[in-house]
């Protein structure tokens, strides 16, 4: 899976960057790139091979140039060869470190891309090469090797960061199952996972990756979710649950029905997201990019002016021209100025900031989507299954007659045969009633009132308060907020259950975590009734909530809270939330596993259902922004310096290598820091 993604990004590299190293490799890719489609998983390996020894074969070239660089500095020191025979001594360890770069400028130059940094360093080389030919002036035959080898160093640098942050990607990319063992005709066949039809069962052994999204139907296991969800608690599975392509079945033996196609399925949407990640292209990325198109030919015309107009003017005023001086100063300052620091560090950051963001389990999907995070100010959530779990659980049983047990236990049974949540609810409340041997009959349900049944020898009556005075049985309200289910046993009041969607631990936690962070308002939209909706906004902390609102109501409400102006954030569980999640300046998906509403119209993806992963996210992206603008103030700040005294001729051409290379080695180091994960979650 590899290629195809390696081969997305060195794309848009090269046209972005002008700073592609790797681009004579890839361009057998460039011109097939539907071949390469076709055959990207035999090519992801062949090309992780090719990267190694492309890696390997700088070094060596890096090695020996320095080696005969060392060599031709002792010839010309204990020598008195001619300066043309100098050259040619030095031109040895020079084609040996540049001759990659002078390919590149001149391809740059053939296919119309003339101002790139190859050709900048090409070109102050070449002229470092020449200048000890000018009446009057030094050879500066070892500055031009160095300023090669240096260059052929940051390559290298920049290459083993890409190469880091890519793993950090792919690592997500081990999620792609690679085969599947279907029954058919009673036989056990493998197949690859997108031979295998909807409907079809497929066998999963313990230790097998599951490679569709599909239904148990014989069997139970525990699955480990991490590589999807960045979770390390592993998740029970039994019959009629659902398994998410991607996980691994960790010890029992399943058969499931398939649920979707290998296209449709998680894991494959997932691959897609990160395979697509490196094309939407931050703020700061793009405009970088543009900025170096429109900066490098100024450069090179500032150049060409400081190289010409002093020796003029000095001529002029019938001074010496000094020609030779103001050239070199001219080539330091191409050396100096090429921004290769800059449109290397910056998409670097910024692929590394979704890189280590993924390793906890946030897909983001694209680099613009870190700027808008790191803005965020305004954050709406959808209730059900975003704060909440969104499942119904008994959370106060309140009798007036019997004991809580007893009350359970013949709600329970009266509820046995019910699909209604809330009597899943009460059957999960008293999971014993299957085994007890209470004989259950006379099973009546009355729609939009509840459930009667005679258990043993005793009639009970489980419902809502329309039911009691259906029956004609006194009943009384309860203090607690939640869906009341009253319970009569033979005709007389005993008393009441209270059930709850129950609210997730860690979404108290969230919130205040993003009011921590400077989120300046949270808004709550739910179509729930109003008084559950105040306890939730209550219980989590948020500042305002509105209830009872239809799908498109929640449009409307977010277009209210968007109209500040400010960055706002929108965060549901998807499978209704798609308009709301597409209209939001950031659409953050609760549980994007179960949801495919979700991860399509999502911006950012959260793997798992914890809402602490918005603070996580949101961290990420300003530590990501943090680090990108560093690497600038950082890069123009020395290069300025530089630049000034490259002008004045106080620099010589080492503070330009250092001030060309040296910052971009520095940069693209600080720019790794966003692919580590060990900071605040």
């Amino acid at each position: 899976m590899t290629d195809n993604h390696e081969h997305t990004h060195k794309h848009e590299h090269h046209d972005e960057c002008c700073c592609n190293h790797e681009h004579h490799h890839e361009g057998h890719c460039h011109e097939h790139e539907e071949h390469c489609h076709e055959e990207h998983c035999h090519e992801g390996h062949h090309h992780h091979h090719h990267h190694e020894e492309s890696s390997r074969g700088q070094i060596i070239k890096i090695v020996a140039a320095a080696a005969l660089l060392a060599v031709a500095v002792i010839i010309e020191k204990n020598t008195s060869l001619k300066t043309w025979q100098l050259l040619l001594v030095y031109l040895v360890p020079y084609l040996i470190a540049g001759f990659d770069t002078l390919k590149e400028a001149a391809e740059g130059i053939i296919s119309g891309e003339v101002f790139n940094e190859h050709f900048l360093m090409s070109i102050a080389t070449v002229g470092a090469l020449a200048i000890g030919f000018m009446p009057g002036a030094e050879s500066e035959f070892p500055e031009a090797v160095f300023v090669m080898l240096f260059f052929q160093i940051g390559e290298l640098f920049e290459g083993f960061a890409e190469g880091r942050s890519r793993k950090s990607i792919e690592h997500l990319m081990e999620i792609r199952p690679d085969s599947a063992t279907v029954l058919r005709d009673g036989d056990s066949v493998t197949v690859s996972p997108d031979e295998v039809n909807i409907g079809e069962t497929i066998v999963i052994r313990p230790g097998d990756r599951v490679p569709l999204d599909c239904v148990v139907v014989e069997g139970s296991t525990t699955l480990n979710t991490s590589a999807l969800t960045g979770e390390s608690m592993p998740r029970e599975a039994t019959v009629d649950d659902e398994l998410i392509s991607g996980c691994v079945n960790i010890n029992g033996l399943v058969h499931a029905r398939v649920t979707k196609q290998y296209g449709e399925s998680t894991v494959s949407k997932i691959i897609e997201l990160v395979e697509n990640a490196t094309e939407h292209k931050s703020r700061s990325e793009t405009f970088i990019g543009r900025f170096a198109r429109v900066y490098t030919p100024i450069v090179v015309i500032a150049a060409l002016a400081l190289a010409v107009i002093p020796p003029i003017v000095s001529l002029s005023i019938g001074h010496k021209a000094q020609l030779a001086t103001w050239i070199y100063r001219a080539l330091m300052f191409l050396v100096v100025s090429c921004p290769c620091a800059l449109v290397i560090s910056v998409p670097l950051s910024f692929f590394g900031g979704i890189g280590g963001a993924s390793r906890k389990g946030i897909l983001i999907k694209g680099a613009n989507y870190i700027d808008t995070l790191a803005e965020i100010k305004n954050i709406v959530f959808d209730k059900t299954g975003t704060l909440t779990h969104g499942r119904f659980a008994v959370e106060a049983v309140h009798p007036d007659k019997y004991d809580e047990h007893h009350l359970l236990h013949l709600a329970a049974h009266v509820e046995h045969y019910s699909t209604h949540p809330i009597g899943m609810a009460l059957r999960d409340a008293f999971p014993d009633e299957a085994t007890d041997g209470c004989k259950i009959s006379d099973v009546e349900e009355i729609a939009g009132h509840g459930i009667k049944a005679t258990i043993g020898d005793t009639a009970v009556a489980v419902g809502n308060a329309k039911m009691m005075e259906l029956m004609g049985v006194k009943w009384h309200e309860c203090e607690l907020v939640g869906t009341i289910i009253h319970v009569a046993i033979d005709g007389e009041y005993a008393g009441h259950i209270v059930i709850n969607d129950q609210i997730k631990e860690q979404s108290r936690e969230a919130v205040s975590g993003l009011k921590a962070l400077g989120v300046e308002r949270t808004v709550m939209l739910t179509g729930d009734r109003e008084e559950v909706a105040s306890a939730v906004a209550e219980k989590t902390g948020i500042d305002e909530y509105h209830a009872q609102l239809m799908p498109a109501d929640k449009v409307e409400r977010l277009e209210g809270v968007m109209a500040s102006g400010d960055v706002t954030a929108f965060v549901g569980d998807g499978i209704n939330d798609a308009p709301v999640l597409a209209r939001a300046d950031v659409g953050i998906a609760m549980g994007g596993l179960g949801s495919d509403a979700a991860i399509e119209a999502a911006d950012v993806v959260l793997m798992d259902d914890n809402p602490h992963k918005i603070v996580t996210a949101i961290k990420t992206a300003r530590r990501t922004i943090r680090i990108a603008r560093q690497n600038v103030v950082f890069a123009i700040g020395v290069k300025v310096a530089v630049l000034l005294l490259a002008a004045l001729g106080v620099a010589t051409m080492w503070m330009a290598v250092f001030a060309d290379v040296g910052v971009t080695v520095i940069a693209v180091l600080n720019a790794m820091r966003t692919l580590s994960s060990n900071h605040a979650d």
